[in-house]
């Protein structure tokens, strides 16, 4: 086959785009080839059944694109290319025309219809779940600022994945918060995450990805799929609002890093039983109780958080650690004065539980105890805890 053929055989294909049908198109190419030839010739060169050709001339004829003989033999010409096709051009820029007007009809009433209403809609990416997981890696690459994120057990899954693009992203100085739950806390998917994360820990079960406070990727834990949209969005606003406001009453879980899943967890749900009922229980205990240090020690208790069978080290470190998350405080002993020393920079009166339950777990071993309270030191709180022995511990 040669290279004059097979241009024909790609003009017949083409012009089925026009219209016409496989064998009009296959005797129109021919006509131009050939000139004026019979309709035997016709079959011949253009490979049409000749049962077929005199229907298909009759056809080209009634378009307009070929002139056929009334003599016999039947001979047909082809009607120039500019003469034959014109027609049918203007008929589809006519259509062109007729498509672009309707369109802009129709969005004049979509618009119309949105200011009635006085709504707008948005547009938003939905995302198939196995493309989640590539958009992730590719809005975490694409970050500038900062990378603001809410996730459950689904979310660190997959961000656990992101090793890499996170590292990269840290070393871009971009400011990457996150907010788990606490039973996530020191989890095997937790500590796949690099060091230089803030992270929190609440209550709240979501997959949200805020990038710069503009893009928020979100992704449903129960079908894996997600949706991407702008932050100019109503719904964008308020997730970057209730992001702010997770963070902010979140808990800090930076010292627990080095800790074991069973202690952090135990640390934080003290914590949670302390800030949701604590306050309140210990305002009342010391208004009617005549041992008030060990009823915090027994709230806890009865709420499953056994403290009594912890070491002086043990306890020392649980109180220090939740001084520290809970009202950015420290606890330390000095042995010369024989005394606990609670700082805090906050006199919001909350280290006094956990000064509460550091007396009672030394009232129950037996040591005498004192406590100081003095709420005016460098605009924060200071308890000193006076005992009345020695006590065998590391400072």
């Amino acid at each position: 086959m040669n290279l004059h053929m097979v241009k024909g055989q790609d003009l017949a294909v083409s012009l089925e785009e026009f219209g016409l049908s496989k064998y009009e198109a296959q005797a129109y190419v021919t006509l131009i080839t050939k000139g004026t030839i019979s309709a035997g010739e016709l079959a011949y060169y253009s490979n049409l059944p000749r049962t077929k050709v005199y229907p298909t001339l009759l056809k080209l004829e009634r378009k307009k694109i070929a002139i056929i003989s009334k003599s016999k033999p039947i001979m047909c010409t082809a009607i120039a290319p500019e003469d034959a096709f014109d027609e049918i051009i203007q008929e589809q820029i006519n259509r062109v025309n007729a498509m672009n007007s309707l369109i802009t009809k129709l969005k004049q009433l979509s618009e119309d219809s949105k200011k009635a209403r006085g709504s707008e809609e948005q547009r938003y990416f939905h995302l198939a779940a196995n493309y989640v997981f590539k958009q992730l890696q590719t809005m975490i690459e694409g970050s500038k600022t900062s990378i603001h994120i809410v996730i459950d057990s689904w979310g660190l899954n997959l961000l656990s994945q992101c090793k890499e693009v996170l590292l990269h992203a840290l070393r871009k100085d971009i400011d990457i918060k996150m907010v788990i739950p606490t039973s996530l806390v020191c989890s095997e998917t937790f500590y796949g995450l690099p060091a230089g994360i803030k992270i929190k820990t609440s209550d709240s079960t979501q997959n949200v990805f805020t990038f710069d406070d503009s893009e928020i990727l979100m992704i449903n834990s129960n079908n894996g799929k997600g949706a991407i949209f702008h932050s100019n969005d109503v719904l964008g606003t308020n997730q970057i609002k209730s992001f702010d406001q997770i963070w902010k009453n979140g808990i800090k879980i930076s010292n627990l890093g080095d800790m074991t899943k069973s202690d952090a967890q135990e640390i934080l749900r003290a914590i949670q039983l302390v800030t949701q009922n604590g306050l309140g229980y210990v305002l009342n205990s010391m208004i009617n109780s005549k041992n008030k240090a060990l009823d915090i020690l027994n709230f806890l208790n009865k709420n499953g958080i056994d403290l009594e069978s912890k070491t002086f080290d043990e306890i020392t470190s649980l109180v220090n650690s939740t001084l520290d998350i809970t009202c950015s405080g420290r606890l330390r002993y000095e042995s010369n004065a024989n005394h606990f020393v609670i700082e805090s920079k906050m006199n919001s009166g909350h280290s006094i539980p956990w000064a509460l339950l550091l007396e009672g777990y030394l009232n129950k071993k037996g040591v005498k105890t004192k406590m100081i309270y003095n709420d005016h030191v460098h605009n924060g709180e200071r308890i000193h805890i006076k005992v009345d022995s020695k006590i065998s511990m590391s400072p």
